[in-house]
């Protein structure tokens, strides 16, 4: 992948404004530093308590062999700076100062309230927060965070193999069987959003917990089902119960940096775009081979699994939690006045900013052009698999293609998954050193979509072309359409990964609120693709429907493309007319820079806005 990172604290959270040289050519902790520190004081016979522990300027000259200072002026410079300090305050690891008739550390810039409680801040336990996790950790968390949603596209995807059954069972019609489908999609893309607030209150680990476990629990119903109506309401409660997107982008925003997303960004894309194929995939052979109710016992087996795999191999993220535990055990340790920033809050979510996450997603998709239009674009083109889980069965039965062969038929869209994942990679890795080497600023947020202007046509061309190879034998082999097929997929995995990765640049800490309008449109445009699919493969046209309903898409996707070309070429100029982008390029020109987070006047007046 990225190859193996160094991490190191940002600038806006570094030691004096800077990052230390040893912190960021060490893999150790920054508590290994601190003790190394200590231990050469204690040789030398300073005592530890007058001794400035302040990481070393990174353009000083640094011995490799104990990462210190070859200045014997800096050193003497350091001590004689402790001793002009009142001797009740001495700077210690370069984090705070220590108290020595309270033995509390004072921290620097500490927000020290009336009852003389101190908050613990970023600043203060970086090193304890996901940022600083080893990095296989946090690959295997991403990795976990992969398998979870495969298991929720699974979800969505598979039921499509059980329309038949249910049909047959429940003498109801088969476009009416299909309308489970769309309330767990439509239910999903809401639920996304509901799940959001509670995930940065308490944590991304129990709310994911109990996400899994409803959406577990509401696979018994549908497998012992005594009559249709309880597939709509149960798979309804199964789709509003999912958090989806919400804690899994909220976990990435957690393990890495805005800067350092992505890797990870573009590994777990594959996961959401490839979930639906996996679906289709499986449950061929189950259609085939198993009653109807085990369309659902498979859910629930994987469901169970990947909670298992979360329960026992994912730890928590959030950071609010990770400094609320570590101001505890600080406490533990004799630092009386250290709280977490969730102990100090004098009430919980309240109301209006519970209302304020919620509405954000829909403010924003409303009235954000960006938002709209790359959201509508990426919810075509996911709507595109959930039109394929019908169309491909009457295009494919014109050779010959059985249930199980029709669910490999989506193989094509699988690979072509993997080869946009993997044409990804070198354009990220190009960009990701400009930016490390000059800086944050030195590109625009559009450069995310440079790779998109040439994967973005694959979109109309895999459609036209599918259409016109469906016309079955003699006059086309099966291989065509597989292939134009893949094209499809290239282009879908293209549009949802630039999307992504373009609104995580663009709008900062509003990146969540953004993606989750992108989230919304998928879902949704999936869900009432579920209904539209089989009419329209079916009654366009007296002659050639299979191949003019394909057109059509293919048309469409023509003119939902457009506004990439736009955004690209102008989107400097449109993100000047957004309040959401325009806070972010002021907190940006604040001085100390861009920390990730909305404050003072910007946050105010956004305040206003939603």
């Amino acid at each position: 992948m990225a190859g193996k990172e160094k991490k190191a604290a940002p600038a806006s959270r570094a030691f004096n404004g800077r990052p230390s040289a040893v912190y960021l050519n060490s893999h150790k902790p920054l508590s290994y530093w601190i003790a190394s520190q200590q231990l050469r004081d204690t040789s030398m016979g300073i005592p530890t308590s007058k001794v400035q522990h302040s990481p070393p300027n990174v353009n000083e000259k640094v011995d490799p062999g104990n990462g210190h200072s070859n200045s014997d002026e800096s050193e003497r410079a350091l001590q004689q700076q402790n001793q002009q300090r009142p001797p009740y305050q001495t700077r210690n690891s370069g984090i705070g100062y220590i108290n020595a008739e309270r033995q509390n550390r004072k921290y620097e810039n500490a927000n020290v309230r009336d009852d003389g409680k101190i908050e613990l801040t970023e600043n203060d336990a970086y090193d304890k927060l996901g940022y600083c996790f080893p990095f296989w950790k946090r690959w295997m968390i991403l990795s976990v965070m992969f398998m979870i949603q495969i298991s929720m596209n699974l979800n969505a995807s598979v039921y499509a193999n059980a329309v038949t059954r249910i049909s047959k069972k429940y003498n109801v019609s088969e476009q009416a069987a299909r309308v489970p489908q769309l309330t767990f999609l439509v239910a999903y893309s809401f639920g996304c959003e509901l799940w959001a607030p509670w995930s940065e209150e308490y944590g991304r680990w129990p709310i994911q917990q109990l996400s899994l476990f409803l959406v577990n629990i509401w696979q018994l119903p549908c497998a012992l089902a005594p009559s249709f109506g309880t597939f709509p309401v149960v798979r309804f409660l199964g789709g509003i119960s999912n958090a989806g997107g919400s804690v899994t982008l909220g976990i990435i925003a957690d393990l890495w940096e805005p800067d350092d997303q992505e890797y990870a960004v573009a590994f777990l894309v594959l996961s959401s775009v490839g979930g639906s194929v996996v679906g289709a995939l499986v449950g061929g052979f189950v259609e085939e081979y198993k009653s109807l109710n085990w369309i659902f016992w498979i859910q629930l087996i994987v469901g169970g699994g990947v909670q298992i795999m979360h329960f026992v191999l994912v730890p928590e993220t959030r950071s609010t939690i990770l400094l609320d535990r570590e101001a505890k055990k600080r406490r533990k340790t004799g630092e009386k006045d250290i709280y977490g920033p969730n102990e100090l809050r004098a009430s919980r979510l309240n109301f209006k900013e519970i209302w304020t996450i919620w509405t954000r997603p829909f403010y924003m998709f409303l009235t954000e052009p960006i938002v709209l239009w790359l959201s509508l674009l990426s919810g075509f083109s996911d709507a595109l698999i959930f039109t394929f889980l019908q169309g491909f069965q009457p295009i494919y039965k014109q050779w010959g293609f059985g249930t199980v062969a029709i669910s490999l038929a989506f193989i094509p869209l699988l690979v072509g998954y993997f080869i946009a994942y993997f044409s990804f990679l070198p354009s990220i890795h190009y960009f990701r050193g400009i930016r490390r080497r000059d800086g944050e600023d030195a590109l625009e947020p559009e450069c995310r979509l440079w790779w998109l202007l040439y994967m973005a046509p694959l979109e109309p061309i895999g459609l036209i072309g599918f259409a016109w190879t469906s016309l079955g034998p003699p006059h086309v082999h099966w291989i065509a359409p597989m292939i134009f097929s893949a094209l499809v997929g290239i282009a879908n995995y293209s549009i949802y990964q630039s999307s992504i990765d373009y609104m995580i640049a663009a709008y900062g800490p509003y990146a969540a609120s953004a993606t989750g309008g992108n989230d919304l449109a998928r879902d949704f445009l999936s869900g009432i693709a579920a209904l539209y699919s089989t009419p329209m493969y079916s009654n366009i046209g007296k002659s050639h429907p299979l191949e003019w309903a394909s057109t059509i898409l293919a048309c469409i996707s023509f003119m939902v493309t457009i506004p990439i070309y736009i955004f690209y070429r102008n989107g400097p100029t449109i993100r000047a007319k957004s309040r959401f982008a325009q806070t972010i390029a002021k907190s940006r020109r604040r001085p100390g820079g861009f920390s990730g987070k909305v404050e003072g006047k910007e946050a105010a007046e956004h305040a206003e806005v939603v």
